[in-house]
């Protein structure tokens, strides 16, 4: 039984608890009350708005749609009003053009066109509206008229700028030499820049609008005649003063070098460089065209003087100028320059049989002169392509035929000139007496290096012909024909080597030949032409260079070998020594010293031309024999075995030193 006392507290428990529920449950009856409240006021102010709001779009409406029909109105208004002044401007066009199109398009092209544009147009617009009108008549005759004076402005600009390019003009543009002294009072006039896009306007608009070729009957007229006049005027000029044009052509440089960058010549005589020495690259070097036109014009590739010499590139400028004169409809026309494109064939055919006379002499470099015409010729053809299509395949065929022909010279001639580094014969008169570089190691690295201007053509012709395939030329052919050439000329050094009777000017030979192609790989882009099929040749050749400086080192053991320990008797200091043992160290002493002035008299005729090269190899050689001499005079410092010392001890260390450091000089 609870408490009476606990009862008591528990119900007083339960009465405070129901209390608070109770306040609780009134105060949200009361918040309920203010809500519904305040949901009713919102509820009667969006009914407000919503039924003021469509007042508001009730009387906007109407505003908005009768706005919109006043504006299209506006915009037909506007545009029948546009359209009248259009009509009415074809009524005025004879008059508004009369002045400009009697003065002619001369010096004023653009307004002319743009004019006769003007008359073109009226007369569409008369022909689909009122072609009974007599407006038709007066602007098909002012039509008519305007179209006349293009023609004749066409032929004009022709005759005018078409002259015959002075032959030491065309040598000058080629060679683009500041010191060539050319007459000031002679320009070179050749179809200006401005000239011929005036030429390309009014033949784009002669055979867009003028339904009439005769204009490129003209054009063909009177270029073919010009060009043909200049390559007669540059032929007579080489035959009547070959002399003359080897002055203005330096001779050929023995070294590749570098040259300063020369701006190309302007347009207006651009169209008259060779593809010989110029693909109109401004970073072309000028001494290359300049190097390869003395060898052409005074000797030629079979050696004569007197070689004529075709301005491609002149033929070629004219040939763009068709390209722009007419589109491929008209590509038939270019048969008005079959002569030109004779006498271009017949001149490539020219180039490449003096080639082969040139192989069949081993003249190998002279071949090199392919392979700035073909890279032009390749650079090219899609011109040749396009101004040709229409023509007869005969014709077309022609250059394509000659690219063909030129590939297959070009790599007979370095596949050749690969097997001529191997065979090269061993003549003993011709090996330098020093050891220097042989000349077969220096003409065949030159021979690279020229080719390197040329790597792509190379290239391109090595792969294109049975004779790549062959040798398994890889996808850069260059790379396995340039370790091809490096291959047999390492080979046929080694063959050259043993003509010397001395092992040590032998190793000297090899040393200077491996170092020389070793730097001249280094220097020029050769070293990654190579790598791309030997990716250690860098490595092989210093490893060639390192054993061949050790081969040469052991010239001088014949005189260390007498500073060594062996055979020196063993003493106490103060002992006297017998007569024998004496006579060892004598020996000794006097092996060494005829040695070492045996040696540097030989060896000090040598040559090393590598500086770093020169100077390593006497001080690795110093510090051998200064260290082993040192070492043996303090060994025999406290011995007695002579009455006369300075006999037998000849040299001091620091002499022994400057006696090495005068090895390879002859002027010591």
């Amino acid at each position: 039984m609870i408490p009476t006392e606990d009862a008591s507290a528990r119900k007083r428990e339960i009465e405070d608890k129901l209390k608070q529920e109770q306040e609780t449950l009134s105060f949200i009856r009361e918040s309920l009350e203010k809500s519904d409240q305040l949901t009713k006021g919102m509820v009667s102010i969006l009914s407000s708005f919503e039924s003021r709001l469509m007042q508001l779009e009730n009387s906007i409406i109407p505003v908005h749609k009768q706005t919109e029909n006043l504006q299209r109105l506006q915009e037909n208004v506007d545009k029948t009003l546009s359209c009248l002044d259009h009509v009415i401007s074809y009524y005025h066009v004879a008059k508004d053009t009369d002045k400009i199109i009697r003065e002619g398009p001369a010096g004023r092209l653009d307004e002319y066109l743009a004019c006769i544009a003007k008359i073109q147009k009226a007369v569409e617009y008369f022909q689909d509206n009122n072609p009974d009108s007599p407006e038709l008549n007066t602007v098909k005759a002012r039509f008519e008229k305007g179209k006349e004076l293009l023609e004749a402005e066409f032929r004009s600009l022709l005759m005018r700028y078409s002259k015959p390019v002075p032959p030491i003009l065309i040598l000058d543009t080629i060679g683009g030499d500041e010191d060539m002294e050319v007459q000031e009072d002679v320009t070179l006039e050749h179809l200006p820049e401005a000239v011929m896009q005036d030429i390309i306007c009014i033949s784009a608009w002669l055979v867009e609008y003028g339904r009439n070729q005769d204009f490129m009957n003209v054009y063909f007229q009177v270029r073919s005649s010009q060009l043909d006049r200049s390559i007669k005027g540059l032929k007579e000029h080489f035959r009547k003063n070959s002399a003359t044009s080897a002055i203005h052509s330096p001779a050929i440089q023995t070294k590749r070098k570098e040259t300063p960058t020369k701006k190309c010549p302007s347009s207006s005589s651009s169209s008259w460089c060779l593809p010989l020495f110029s693909s109109c690259d401004p970073c072309d070097s000028p001494t290359k065209a300049q190097n390869l036109l003395k060898q052409y014009s005074q000797h030629g590739l079979d050696g004569k003087k007197g070689s004529n010499l075709t301005p491609l590139e002149g033929f070629e400028h004219d040939l763009r100028g068709v390209k722009h004169l007419s589109d491929d409809k008209h590509g038939a026309a270019c048969l008005s320059l079959q002569e030109a494109l004779d006498n271009l064939m017949l001149e490539g055919d020219n180039i490449i049989s003096a080639a082969r006379r040139a192989i069949m002499r081993h003249d190998y470099s002279a071949v090199l002169t392919i392979f700035p015409i073909l890279r032009h010729l390749k650079q090219t053809k899609p011109d040749f392509d396009a101004t040709l299509q229409g023509t007869a395949a005969s014709t077309k065929n022609k250059l394509p035929a000659l690219i063909t022909s030129m590939e297959t010279i070009g790599a007979k001639a370095l596949e050749e000139f690969a097997d001529s580094i191997k065979n090269d014969p061993d003549k003993e008169y011709n090996m330098p007496k020093d050891g220097t570089v042989h000349e077969l190691t220096s003409n065949a690295i030159l021979f690279l290096q020229q080719l390197l201007d040329f790597q792509e053509t190379a290239g391109a012709m090595l792969a294109s012909q049975v004779l790549g395939d062959t040798y398994n030329i890889p996808l850069d052919p260059r790379g396995k024909r340039s370790n091809k050439v490096l291959g047999n000329l390492q080979l046929n050094l080694s063959n050259k080597a043993k003509v010397y009777e001395d092992p040590a000017l032998r190793a000297v030979f090899l040393h200077n030949n491996y170092n020389y192609i070793l730097k001249s790989l280094e220097k020029s882009e050769l070293i990654q032409l190579v790598a791309v099929t030997h990716k250690k040749v860098e490595g092989l050749y210093r490893e060639l260079i390192e054993q061949e400086i050790q081969n040469y080192q052991r010239s001088w053991l014949k005189v260390t070998e007498h500073l060594t320990e062996r055979n020196i008797p063993a003493f106490q200091p103060g002992t006297k020594l017998k007569d024998k043992e004496r006579q060892i160290i004598k020996d000794k002493f006097k092996g060494f010293n005829d040695g070492l002035e045996e040696l540097c008299k030989i060896q000090q005729g040598w040559a090393v031309p590598d500086k770093g090269q020169r100077d390593a190899i006497r001080q690795a050689q110093k510090r051998v024999v200064s260290e082993a001499y040192r070492a043996f005079l303090q060994r025999c410092a406290n011995i007695s075995f002579t009455k006369n010392p300075e006999k037998y001890h000849r040299y001091s260390p620091e002499q022994v030193e400057e006696m090495i450091d005068k090895l390879f000089d002859t002027s010591a």
